[in-house]
């Protein structure tokens, strides 16, 4: 079945919502300074929102592991002085404080949600492949989209590349939105 994108800003949310956050919506909400504070804005209301109708929120491995991967990037890419690579910042002494605030945020994360499995072991793998082979597809967002296909999860993400995956969305993206 084909969805369209909804905007996320106008939803209203209710308790019997199940919702897959995508990780940059949870780099919105807990990512480190800098980020577009449009986006932060729209994202931080939907939040409070999904929270006081109390949705379920659900997580799993592949979305948490996103989160830390791109939060510690982003402070890599920022950080004084310069290090010339990621594995050289991770193995620092500027990344231990780095790793405390992503180990913090990861905990408030999880205050929040239902931890899932990613059901690996039951997804149609040679069918991901193939998709995946023919090309402009990211993995880790097909492996999303069989997850929320699976347990019936609306999917709150900012991601484009989200456009033909048939799965209810909501976003604030407006190139999405205008699909």
């Amino acid at each position: 079945m084909k969805y369209k994108p909804a905007d996320v800003w106008n939803y209203n949310f209710t308790s019997q919502h199940k919702l897959f956050l995508d990780a940059n919506v949870w780099v919105y909400l807990y990512g480190p300074q800098g980020q577009k504070q449009s986006k932060v804005n729209v994202y931080s209301r939907t939040f409070r929102h999904i929270l006081k109708a109390k949705s379920r929120i659900y997580i799993d491995v592949l979305a948490l592991s996103e989160f830390i991967n791109t939060y510690a990037r982003l402070k890599w890419r920022t950080g004084t002085p310069p290090i010339p690579s990621f594995k050289v910042f991770r193995n620092s002494q500027h990344f231990k404080p780095v790793a405390k605030d992503i180990t913090v945020k990861v905990k408030q994360i999880l205050k929040n949600c239902l931890r899932i499995e990613s059901e690996f072991e039951t997804l149609e793998i040679g069918d991901l492949l193939k998709d995946y082979a023919i090309g402009g597809l990211d993995f880790n967002d097909q492996v999303i989209t069989e997850l929320c296909k699976s347990n019936g999860f609306m999917l709150i993400t900012d991601d484009r590349d989200f456009k033909t995956q048939e799965i209810p969305i909501l976003t604030a993206n407006r190139s999405l939105l205008s699909i």
